[in-house]
């Protein structure tokens, strides 16, 4: 039966289809947004590189996690935004597997850094006198390496089954790009695999790494609350303020549009959480970074009055 199957060459993606009226007021907002996303990472990823101050374990999964919050906007912005302007939101079936694999790839890849990432932070206040031997440079590239291999192994494991997948029509897309769960509803073949694939994915990389940053978090404010100095506790929390705050924001939105039955998908609801995780979150990240942290406001007042 399925060499009956015409198989869609061409996907529409709906996008703000639904709201016409609101079309005027996302360009900029979008356009604005993804500039700053742009702008601030950059300048992220350049105070880290070029100020010897920023050259720890801590600011190197940084500049980690700002190259993917680059990566992962440049795929997905861009097209919403020219889909905006166009009013078409055509997209081949290559393309679209390309950006899936993509989205994937970046988005996962940030899952395992925040994990590790909060491990850092464990060394750094349960175990300051040997933090320097423990997280040492060596071990530092291994860790923020493995991350990029996992994100491209999970987005690997739910790409590849997705290509042999029969699209006969419709071909609209319920979404602002190619995600996994509005693909797969428009599937003609049996989808039980690729769904196991997307469940499977999402405990390992999104609950277990949950767990790991829990429990190191569980175990740093424990640490903390045995400080006897006030001070000293204030300081030594500000360190985590920051992360645990962007893993708050990533996990709410990831939770919200993952884990959740296939049938229950809602296209209003899950395009307001792609549009938190795709447009706002890489703008804030940079923001919280910097203006929670002393360092790096130094760093950006040496930048810009000094020069690099």
């Amino acid at each position: 039966m399925e060499a009956n199957f015409t198989h869609v060459e061409i996907f529409i993606l709906l996008g703000f289809s639904h709201v016409p009226q609101l079309r005027l007021f996302l360009i900029p907002t979008f356009t604005l947004m993804y500039a700053c996303t742009i702008l601030g990472n950059s300048l992220i990823i350049l105070l880290i590189r070029e100020d010897h101050r920023l050259h720890t374990p801590m600011y190197f999964f940084l500049a980690n996690l700002s190259t993917m919050d680059l990566l992962f906007t440049a795929v997905t912005v861009p097209k919403m935004i020219g889909d905006l302007i166009s009013r078409e939101g055509m997209i081949s079936f290559r393309s679209c597997i390309a950006q899936l694999f993509l989205i994937i790839a970046t988005g996962a890849s940030e899952s395992p850094l925040l994990s590790i990432m909060a491990v850092d932070r464990y060394v750094a206040i349960c175990d300051p006198l040997h933090y320097k031997t423990i997280m040492s440079y060596k071990l530092c590239f291994r860790l923020a390496s493995l991350s990029w291999v996992l994100g491209s192994l999970y987005s690997l494991i739910n790409t590849i089954p997705t290509t042999k997948i029969y699209f006969c029509g419709p071909n609209e897309i319920n979404h602002l790009f190619c995600d996994i769960i509005p693909l797969l509803q428009l599937a003609c073949s049996d989808i039980a695999l690729n769904v196991a694939f997307v469940y499977i994915s999402f405990f390992f990389n999104g609950i277990c790494n949950f767990f790991v940053i829990l429990s190191s978090y569980v175990t740093i404010i424990t640490a903390i609350m045995r400080i006897k100095s006030q001070e000293g506790r204030r300081k030594a929390f500000s360190t985590c303020a920051s992360h645990l705050l962007v893993v708050i924001v990533y996990y709410t939105t990831l939770t919200g549009t993952y884990l959740q039955p296939m049938s229950s998908y809602s296209g209003s609801k899950d395009k307001t959480a792609a549009v938190i995780y795709t447009v706002v979150t890489p703008v804030l990240n940079p923001i919280i970074y910097s203006l929670r942290n002393n360092d790096v406001k130094k760093a950006v007042k040496y930048f810009f009055v000094k020069g690099v």
